[in-house]
């Protein structure tokens, strides 16, 4: 019989990051403790995010509201990557990184972690930015699952590809 696989990833939904941007940026447009303050939230780039506002406690703020939104559309907040507010000119700014992929320390990581506590015969391999776990015994691939996921990992996993 062929083993089974899984493979574990950290992949950021895109789409829902940008709906919980505009609802954030309507948001913030309507707001009443918002008027005056010029704060704004938009793409600036690819993987990052750009608030600004004409207070620090104004753009962390509309970070939190930006988060709670997140939260509200199942997105990890471990995928965000804020900086501390910074003064530039008048306004203040929050720069955030989206991150994505799981890092080769990361995986090894994952991968000590899988051959150490899980259960026997279980192998994993690094494949770029995913792991790929198979066994045998599918329970055994379920025990890995169960393991990885009790654990506090400062990324957002994902388990595909089960078969």
């Amino acid at each position: 019989m062929a083993d089974s696989s899984f493979d574990i990833v950290s992949k950021l939904d895109r789409q829902e990051v940008d709906n919980a941007l505009g609802q954030t940026a309507r948001e913030v447009a309507t707001r009443f403790d918002f008027k005056g303050t010029n704060a704004t939230i938009e793409w600036s780039g690819e993987k990052v995010i750009e608030i600004s506002a004409s207070a620090d406690d104004r753009a962390s703020a509309v970070l939190d509201v930006f988060k709670t939104k997140l939260v509200k559309r199942d997105v990890s907040l471990k995928v965000l990557d804020a900086s501390e507010p910074r003064q530039s000119g008048q306004l203040s700014k929050i720069t955030i990184n989206l991150k994505e992929g799981i890092s080769s320390e990361d995986a090894k990581k994952i991968s000590k972690l899988i051959r150490d506590e899980g259960p026997k015969g279980v192998k994993a391999q690094i494949q770029g930015e995913e792991l790929r776990v198979s066994s045998k015994k599918r329970d055994d691939l379920q025990a890995v699952i169960a393991l990885v996921k009790g654990q506090d990992l400062d990324f957002p996993v994902q388990f595909v590809n089960y078969r």
